[in-house]
């Protein structure tokens, strides 16, 4: 392989469509997963490619990654363009705000398939293939994006936390298995980011609590913050391994704890 391919998963909005535009401005060809074919469409027209690969450009590959046929025809695509050199796993989501006592069963169900199992299916289908395209002297890189969210719990968490405690847990332990190998496994854990869909799809589009989030927060993070700083983990020297990456805007030192109004120095 001459071009470096990336495979990036959730990439029709948000972080996930951040961080395919910018691994195409570096140069990468991108392969784009995601539920939503238009969105896809859209994403890949603009950074230069086309349904087909481009030279520098990207691939469209529609994909509910809680459906193993599905992942199984995105490794089957994978291995048809000739492999990929890193995996980018950033499909996700959060569904509600309420209690543990709470919390409905089948949100956190749902939230478990996408985050874990979904991120499972992904890294056990595309594994090999990622093995099979390490250039001598390279390696192979799989980014996890998980959240503060699986480091910190806070009230309303609930089945959000325990999914990306999960999640987090399985990019450890994939690490630990994967010792020997040239095999980067990277875990890039955001804090408050502003993105169109994240805390709508949230609250269940309801869009006045989900402006409600961000209202009177200095500077938020954007989803290209968080993009650049996997590309940058993704494009360092291959000896090189960022074990986890935590980033937050500096009005949040936690979940809970978040600056309203302008940053100040303390008289």
């Amino acid at each position: 392989m001459t071009t470096r391919r990336v495979v990036v998963t959730g990439a029709s909005s948000g972080i996930g469509e951040a961080t395919a535009r910018r691994f195409a401005a570096e140069g990468w060809d991108v392969v784009a997963v995601a539920r939503r074919a238009d969105r896809l469409e859209t994403l890949v027209a603009d950074i230069g490619g086309t349904a087909v690969v481009a030279d520098i450009g990207g691939t469209a590959v529609v994909a509910d990654l809680t459906v193993q046929a599905d992942v199984d025809a995105l490794a089957a695509r994978v291995e048809g363009l000739g492999g990929a050199h890193a995996l980018v796993n950033n499909a996700g989501g959060a569904f509600g705000l309420a209690s543990v006592e709470d919390g409905d069963v089948d949100d956190w169900a749902r939230m478990y398939d996408i985050n874990v199992l979904g991120t499972k299916r992904v890294v056990q289908a595309l594994l090999p293939i990622l093995r099979r395209s390490i250039p001598d002297g390279g390696a192979a890189t799989i980014v996890g994006v998980t959240s503060i969210a699986g480091h910190v719990a806070y009230v309303g968490g609930g089945g959000y936390n325990a999914a990306k405690f999960a999640e987090r847990a399985l990019f450890e332990v994939l690490r630990l298995e994967l010792n020997g190998e040239p095999i980067r496994v990277i875990e890039v854990a955001p804090g408050m980011v502003h993105t169109e869909e994240f805390s709508l799809v949230r609250f269940g589009g309801d869009q006045e609590r989900a402006d409600a989030v961000y209202e009177d927060v200095p500077d938020p993070l954007s989803a290209d913050d968080v993009a650049e700083a996997i590309v940058h983990a993704t494009s360092l020297p291959p000896h090189v391994n960022l074990d986890h990456i935590t980033i937050k805007p500096v009005a949040q030192a936690a979940p809970y704890r978040l600056a309203k109004g302008p940053l100040r120095v303390a008289e």
